[in-house]
């Protein structure tokens, strides 16, 4: 750990040492990692004491010219971590996007932390009710598998288990909500929705105050909603005459495959719907405004940001 020296007592000869803290960010030009980057600035950490990983440098010009510091690493590519975590006490672990062989560039990034002494990882997760009975294991499995190594490694950890983003609402509701309504196959399930830039104020607390390691965090709403409910907030919002429709997932697929969108695709967002309507997201724990301080953002307050322009 750096140290920096601030005074120096005549008196007693004593020097008086205020601890520099480096804390990096990974994924930090996703819009998690950003968000994650901007709360950090917010509550006062200074720039220079701030690491962004990127794999591309050229993505990151916003965030240089605040004073973060970059640093080159590819999840995929061992040397590069472990010369980028040099110097590094915390770190968020944000689950790597790539889904070539997730486990190994978790894994890469862990090992790389240990081997250059960093003190505390914070990886996000995700909140559900059973990893063993989800439909949606090529999710979720990455996150026990992850979570699993990351107990074992003897760093200590924090799991910020999320759910599902709010800003996802408007992409499973459809570009034509106002014209189409809402077509969607999560049943009548519901969903505690988190803003994404809670779940990044969340990280930042868990990355600049004590008491967190070695814990889980529910980073839920304390509220769930069914897309009824959604679509009810989005009419009061616009003032349109906005209805949910909730196909059954085959029927889901083949009306988006019609449309141009790619099965695979559209079997992936089909997956989300099922699992909504399951129950799966609908835990019915939060550790969210213990974290913030604070009541989170209502979700009718985050589709008001969307659809009140």
């Amino acid at each position: 750990m750096k140290s920096l020296l601030v005074s120096l007592c005549n008196k007693c000869n004593h020097s008086f040492f205020i601890h520099i803290i480096m804390i990096l960010i990974t994924g930090a030009t996703g819009h998690l990692g950003e968000a994650a980057i901007e709360s950090l600035l917010e509550k006062g950490i200074p720039a220079n004491q701030i690491t962004a990983l990127v794999r591309d440098a050229g993505k990151a010009t916003d965030l240089s010219e605040k004073g973060i510091q970059i640093k080159i690493g590819d999840y995929k590519h061992y040397d590069s971590l472990k010369e980028a975590l040099k110097g590094v006490d915390k770190l968020l672990l944000v689950s790597s996007s790539d889904l070539d062989d997730r486990l190994t560039q978790h894994k890469n990034v862990i090992n790389a932390a240990k081997e250059n002494g960093v003190k505390h990882i914070a990886y996000t997760s995700v909140d559900i009710k059973s990893f063993e009975g989800t439909v949606i294991p090529y999710v979720t499995q990455i996150h026990i598998d992850t979570a699993n190594y990351l107990k074992e490694a003897g760093i200590a950890y924090t799991l910020l288990n999320d759910t599902l983003y709010a800003d996802l609402v408007p992409l499973f509701s459809g570009e034509k909500v106002l014209e189409t309504g809402i077509f969607f196959p999560a049943g009548q399930g519901k969903t505690p929705f988190v803003a994404r830039t809670e779940m990044a104020e969340a990280a930042a607390v868990v990355l600049t105050t004590p008491g967190h390691e070695n814990q889980e965090y529910a980073i839920t709403a304390e509220t769930a909603y069914s897309f009824d409910e959604i679509a009810e907030m989005i009419s009061e919002i616009t003032g349109k005459d906005v209805k949910y429709h909730h196909p059954d997932a085959n029927t889901y697929i083949e009306q988006l495959v019609q449309f141009g969108v790619p099965k695979e695709s559209a079997s992936f967002f089909a997956g989300f719907g099922e699992a909504i309507a399951n129950g799966e997201f609908d835990t019915n724990r939060s550790d969210l405004a213990k974290l913030l301080g604070r009541k989170p953002l209502e979700l009718k307050e985050f589709l008001k940001s969307v659809y009140s322009k």
